[in-house]
Formats: C-alpha cells, structure tokens, sequence
C-alpha cells in the first residue's frame, strides 16, 4: 500500500459515519499530512496505531518510517546537550569557587607575611599646632610620662618618671604631677613631634601583658628633635628612670621627701 492508497483508505473512513468526532478529526488531520509531504510524511508510533485502528491498516504497510526512530536521536541527542551544559556548569562554578578560595589564602598569607616582617618599632611624625593651625594629634597626654594612642593603646615614654597624679604620695607629687602633666600637653602643642616605639624592659614573651609594664607599649617622644623627658628633667618636674634590658630598679619617687 503506497500512500496514495492510504489517502484513499482515509477518505473512505471518512465518509462513513461509524467514527467518532475525535476519529474524524484525526483522520483529517493525517490525511492533510499526507496531501502535503506525500511519502515524507512522519508519524509517530502512537499515531501509526491510531490510523490502524480506525482504518484496519496492518502497521508495517505504511509506506513512510514513524517519527519515532527521529524523536529518539532529537532526545539522546538533547539529553547529551543537557548533561554538556550540567557538567560545563558544574565545572565552572567549582573552578570559581576554587579560585576565591585561592586568592583569600593567599590574601591571608600575605597578611601574615607583612605582619611577621613589620619592624619592631614604628614611628609616627606628628604635625605640630604652631601658629594656630588645627590638627589632630594621633595620641592624649594622661600624665607626665604616659601618653595614650587615638586607638586606645597606652604608652608609657621612657628614661624618665614624673610625679603621680593618680596615687600621688603627697601634696607635692600632685602638685608637680599636674603641673607635669600640662608642661607635657605644651610641648604637644606647640612642636613638631615624633614619636618612636620601644621595646619595654620585660622578660621575655610578656610584652603586651599585663605582666609587662601593666599591659603598656613603650616609646619616645620627641618635641623639635629633643626628647621630652630630658626637657621636663631639666626643667625639675621628672628624674631619670633608666631600666635594663628585661627589668627596671624601683620607680624614684623622690618627691615627698
């Protein structure tokens, strides 16, 4: 049976009126199908049944292949491409996570690296407040020889020890405590500053600590290059205070006779 002969069998089942409306419709379907790709038409599996059912055809007398075999290559074929573009994606997104991974470890390790090679003491040149202009000074005086840092770190400046206005002994040591304390945020005022951290006379392993020099940083302070402790020794409102390497004699405190 060649398709023209299919036509024919459509038509004939057509122009009976034991088919349904459904069935009708579907051999109308077909049959347009067939006028128009003549033998290239396509059908599937399904509708090669269908047509044999209705028009009592045996199903391998078609004389055009079912769109089965075409389907089945579209979909192994699109299946292919769909597990392609999973694994391409998976793959891209791992090689993006990796490489963020990478390059925050290597940002840690750099970190460290500029960290374990920072020098042991730093130094911040300070703008002076001559002549009325304005600026902020990175540090507060807290007393005579203790000075604090914008970030809160307190510094105890060294070779020198002034008199106590927190827990002073006498009158005397407060009254020259004060007046230290004010000569000091002078001279902060008013010169160019510099000023240098130290390592402080602590065992080994306690700076930083409690431990070590109440928990304090050490450094100098230098007004118009002359270290302010000399200035305030020479002026009789401090006294030398020289430690050794990992420890410090008693503080002199030779204010209150």
């Amino acid at each position: 049976m060649d398709h023209q002969d299919l036509k024919n069998r459509i038509e004939a089942a057509l122009a009976q009126n034991r088919i349904s409306a459904w069935q009708r419709s579907f051999l109308t379907d077909i049959g347009a199908r067939i006028e128009h790709y003549g033998s290239r038409t396509r059908l599937s599996d399904k509708q090669l049944r269908k047509l044999h059912e209705i028009i009592g055809t045996e199903g391998n007398v078609v004389p055009f292949p079912s769109q089965r075999p075409l389907r089945s290559g579209r979909r192994w074929r699109s299946k292919r491409r769909n597990l392609f573009e999973r694994e391409a994606r998976w793959w891209a997104r791992r090689i993006v996570r990796d490489f963020a991974i990478a390059v925050a470890l290597f940002a840690v390790f750099l970190a460290f690296s500029v960290f374990d090679k920072m020098p042991e003491s730093w130094s911040l040149a300070v703008p002076s407040l001559r002549g009325g202009v304005d600026f902020d000074v990175p540090f507060t005086v807290t007393d005579g020889d203790t000075i604090r840092l914008s970030d809160g770190t307190p510094v105890r400046l060294v070779g020198f020890n002034t008199p106590e206005v927190f827990s002073p002994k006498c009158r005397q040591e407060r009254d020259l405590g004060n007046r230290a304390s004010a000569r000091l945020e002078e001279l902060v005022a008013t010169s160019k500053l510099e000023l240098s951290k130290i390592p402080c006379s602590c065992p080994p392993g306690t700076e930083g600590t409690d431990a070590c020099n109440h928990g304090r940083s050490c450094g100098i302070l230098k007004a118009d290059g002359r270290d302010v402790g000399q200035i305030l020794i020479s002026e009789g409102l401090a006294v030398e205070f020289t430690c050794g390497a990992t420890d410090c004699p008693p503080t002199p405190r030779p204010w209150c006779g």
